[in-house]
């Protein structure tokens, strides 16, 4: 038997990119679904969205840099 143990998401130990990826799914009303389901319980069309976003955002911040 192959059975995947999940991870409990811990919200005070996470790293940039997972912090952002998370800004993203709250600002599109998905951190209820995700917290209470996970991700793997989102649509295509919904972590497409969550994906765009995040390499928009930095590519934004890459420019700021510079």
């Amino acid at each position: 038997m192959n059975s995947k143990s999940e991870k409990k998401i811990d919200l005070n130990n996470l790293t940039s990119d997972e912090v952002m990826k998370y800004e993203i799914a709250n600002e599109l009303g998905l951190l209820d679904k995700v917290l209470d389901s996970g991700w793997k319980t989102l649509t295509a069309k919904e972590t497409g969205r969550i994906g765009g976003l995040i390499t928009k955002r930095k590519r934004e911040a890459k420019k700021e840099q510079e």
